[in-house]
């Protein structure tokens, strides 16, 4: 049977896409180097849009107004330039508000599209572009180490690495933070209140990487403007014992934390890049494993989640479970020293 890879994983080659979410203009050129902060694509779009009733305005029918209409769909219009003129003694006119685009015309209207702003797409990990994605973006492969998490809120960022968690299962307090920590990357443990996230906003930090965080926080998590990721999920849960040596080995490199939302069918998922020296090529990340003795795994539901254990044995057939039903299992051997049945489905592999 496949299993899903929960990477966590301390060298390997790390190929990712970084993609407008429209269409723009790609930046970098094949083959470039890259550093995390460079920008690789941009685009740009409006904020809002302006419909003008030409019709209505210079009290016409919309066809007599289309015929009076002295623009085009694309064209750039100034703020004030005439849009519609009507005729006779007392005509009136119809301007543009502000400047924009013309997006559509007809029914006796025009859509404008106003207020432009641009976006631009950061590569995110230092590496090389392997790909361009015309008008789109890049795809940057980099080596490195990677753990992955479970949630995180939308942001990305980079910067160095501090440990302010002693133990996977430390919290993080605003009496934790103090000014040292301003442009860093924080693997902080727990956060149990709304202070915190505050606090380390006001620093400012440019990430947190923590084991858990309480579900009354993830609205006021997603409004931060710095990246946060939740390795192990929510409420008070410690870090997961690969993550965590993984993690705090690392410390004071240069971390790129993007806590993108995971994504069940693309396989996305927030993760921790800690990009490293090399002078040979690293090994490629495997996606998919298929179970088998001797394999680590991570618990995927209580009572034992986020606990990593190997794969003792895999049962034949199907197994009957306290619930009462009846799946493809396996015995796994925790690192407490205890030995669970589980179900296939309730595990993945960590590598």
């Amino acid at each position: 049977m496949q299993a899903p890879v929960h990477h966590i994983v301390g060298f390997a080659s790390i190929v990712r896409e970084r993609l407008l979410p429209i269409a723009g203009a790609t930046l970098a050129r094949l083959n470039q180097k890259v550093s995390a902060g460079d920008v690789v694509a941009e685009a740009k779009i409006s904020r809002e849009h302006a419909l003008l009733d030409v019709a209505r305005m210079l009290h016409v029918s919309p066809d007599v107004a289309d015929r009076l209409v002295q623009c085009n769909v694309n064209d750039e219009i100034a703020a004030g330039a005439e849009i519609a003129a009507g005729k006779g003694l007392f005509a009136h006119s119809v301007v543009a508000p502000r400047a924009g685009r013309v997006v559509a015309v007809g029914g006796g209207q025009v859509l404008m599209e106003i207020g432009e702003t641009k976006i631009e797409l950061r590569a995110g990990i230092p590496g090389v572009v392997i790909e361009v994605v015309p008008d789109r973006g890049v795809v940057i492969q980099t080596a490195g180490a990677l753990a992955q998490g479970v949630w995180g809120n939308g942001r990305m960022d980079a910067g160095p690495l501090i440990n302010v968690a002693e133990n996977p299962d430390g919290v993080l307090t605003v009496a934790r933070l103090d000014i040292s920590m301003r442009g860093a990357v924080l693997l902080a443990g727990m956060v149990k209140d709304a202070e915190t996230l505050k606090a380390a906003a006001e620093m400012p930090v440019r990430g947190l990487i923590l084991s858990s965080i309480y579900p009354s926080l993830l609205q006021l998590a997603r409004e931060m403007r710095y990246p946060i990721i939740a390795t192990d999920g929510f409420g008070s849960l410690p870090m997961n014992s690969a993550a965590y040596k993984l993690l705090s080995t690392n410390a004071k490199r240069e971390v790129t934390v993007n806590a993108e939302a995971y994504n069940r069918y693309s396989g996305a998922k927030p993760e921790i890049i800690i990009p490293l020296p090399t002078s040979k090529d690293p090994p490629p990340l495997r996606e998919v494993e298929t179970f088998a003795p001797g394999l680590q795994v991570r618990m995927r539901r209580p009572p034992a989640l986020g606990m990593i254990g190997s794969i003792v044995a895999i049962k034949p057939g199907l197994t009957m479970l306290p619930s009462g039903l009846r799946a493809r299992a396996a015995d796994v051997k925790l690192e407490n020293g205890e030995t669970v049945v589980a179900p296939l489905v309730n595990l993945e592999v960590v590598g």
